[in-house]
């Protein structure tokens, strides 16, 4: 082997293409991250809501701008598509759509849900 072989050679992430399950996956893992994250900030403002009224009326006020809106968007999409793709590994699991064309099909159809139900909820919750 010549010196030239053992070089590292330059990979591009974004010259390459993954397929929509591989996309859908990275999409679960960095889902699930959220939520893991998200989890003791969300027991900090339960806590203190529940503290006294003072609490809540703080916690009611962190919640009423623009900004917590969209992150709540986000966490609400972090969550169904962490459910959807869950599911759909569960069923993959026992040999449920393991056939290219449903395999793509269910990928689509979890990364098209996700954000449709998370806006629907929200659409809903606010009439």
């Amino acid at each position: 082997m010549s010196r030239a072989d053992t070089r590292p050679v330059y990979l591009n992430l974004f010259r390459i293409r993954l397929p929509i399950a591989g996309v859908m996956s990275i999409a679960h893992r960095l889902s699930g991250v959220l939520m893991a994250f998200l989890v003791p900030v969300g027991l900090y403002l339960l806590e203190r809501s529940l503290s006294d009224a003072a609490g809540f009326d703080q916690v009611s006020a962190v919640f009423s701008g623009i900004l917590a809106r969209v992150l709540m968007l986000t966490v609400l999409w972090a969550l169904l598509h962490h459910l959807f793709a869950g599911v759909r590994y569960l069923l993959l699991d026992i040999d449920v759509g393991v056939h290219k064309p449903v395999y793509r099909y269910t990928a689509w159809l979890v990364m098209v849900a996700a954000p449709v139900v998370a806006v629907l909820i929200c659409m809903v919750s606010r009439a």
